[in-house]
């Protein structure tokens, strides 16, 4: 029986040893680099896919020894069950441990797309339709049916997204975007509407969105919006038209040459405000939040005319009478036409 005894500590001793010097390896794999490249890796896993062929595949790669033992571990933790689908960036000195964490935690590669500030909603949909990582699923006949399901108040896309830089995983939809880009725009336009110049001849914020897409398009430098704010106001408030050519521009549509012309000047559409009096119907542009603050707080001064300077840097010249405006007009036209020569 003593003999039994000694023979059975002998064997559990080895087994302890034994089972000490297998934890002991299986940590150090789990801590030890994979073979990943300085400037990283990356991986994409596809909805879907078993945990046991994401490491086959890395083991084909190259990336990643011993596939069979990292897969018993996220067995044994449960993790394999809980892999993500997305793709992933391994950056240079990732483990097996932290490379589970980073599949079970979904921190995947981000891309971004950056709506500019006076795109029309036609340039916006044909600029998501050729970002690499966007899924395009609309069409420009497709519009009215994402603002029915946004719950938007009116027909016309635009000017109702905001220009941002916006970030999202590959594979991400257009109208997941423009979500995005909607919603912020409403909570943008709010927090602006409720911190206004009451003295603003806007009585709704689209009211406010339409101005503000005016000054967008009319603004060639950030340090004149709420000079050129102050221009177009003033001209409401005293009923004279606005006589602004980015909404005659906007009226002729998508058949603008990039010449306009007397004969556009006087050919009346709802967005000619040569023709017409008031703002157009409808927004001309998407405007950043920088031209929506400056359409609802404007300079003040006296100023009713302003023109291009024509010197190359969108600097406009402002003027208090119609005599003023005419002599910087005929500057501007001189300096096109020295430029001519």
């Amino acid at each position: 029986m003593k003999r039994f005894l000694i023979v059975l500590a002998a064997v559990l001793a080895v087994a302890v040893v034994g089972a000490a010097v297998a934890v002991n390896q299986a940590r150090q794999y789990l801590d030890t680099p994979l073979n990943v490249p300085p400037n990283g890796l990356r991986h994409v896993i596809p909805a879907g896919t078993p945990f046991a062929t994401v490491c086959e595949n890395l083991a084909a790669e190259g990336v990643l020894g011993h596939c069979t033992l990292l897969r018993w571990y996220a067995r044994w933790t449960g993790d394999a069950g809980k892999i993500q689908a997305g793709e992933y960036l391994i950056a240079a000195g990732t483990t097996p441990d932290g490379l589970l964490r980073q599949f079970t935690s979904g921190a995947v590669v981000l891309h971004s797309f950056t709506l500019v500030e006076g795109w029309n909603h036609r340039e916006l949909l044909a600029q998501l339709q050729r970002h690499p990582e966007v899924e395009s699923t609309m069409t420009g006949e497709d519009w009215p049916a994402l603002l029915e399901a946004l719950g938007a108040a009116h027909e016309s896309p635009e000017g109702l997204f905001l220009p941002e830089t916006y970030h999202f995983p590959r594979g991400t939809e257009d109208r997941s975007v423009l979500t995005q880009a909607y919603r912020l725009m409403q909570s943008a336009l709010a927090e602006e509407w409720a911190a206004r110049d009451e003295s603003v001849p806007a009585s709704t914020p689209y009211e406010a969105l339409i101005l503000a897409s005016i000054i967008e398009k009319e603004t060639g430098r950030a340090d004149e919006r709420h000079r050129i704010a102050g221009v177009i106001v003033r001209r409401l408030q005293r009923n004279m038209r606005l006589q602004m050519d980015p909404t005659v521009i906007y009226g002729i549509g998508p058949s603008f040459d990039g010449n306009l012309t007397r004969k556009h000047l006087r050919t009346d559409t709802p967005y000619n405000t040569y023709t017409r009096a008031g703002l157009p119907p409808t927004p001309i542009a998407m405007p950043g939040r920088a031209a929506i603050h400056a359409a609802l707080h404007p300079a003040d001064g006296e100023e009713l005319y302003f023109v291009a300077t024509g010197l190359g840097d969108g600097s406009h010249r402002f003027s208090v009478t119609v005599e003023e405006h005419e002599k910087a007009v005929r500057e501007y036209l001189r300096r096109l036409r020295g430029r001519g020569k």
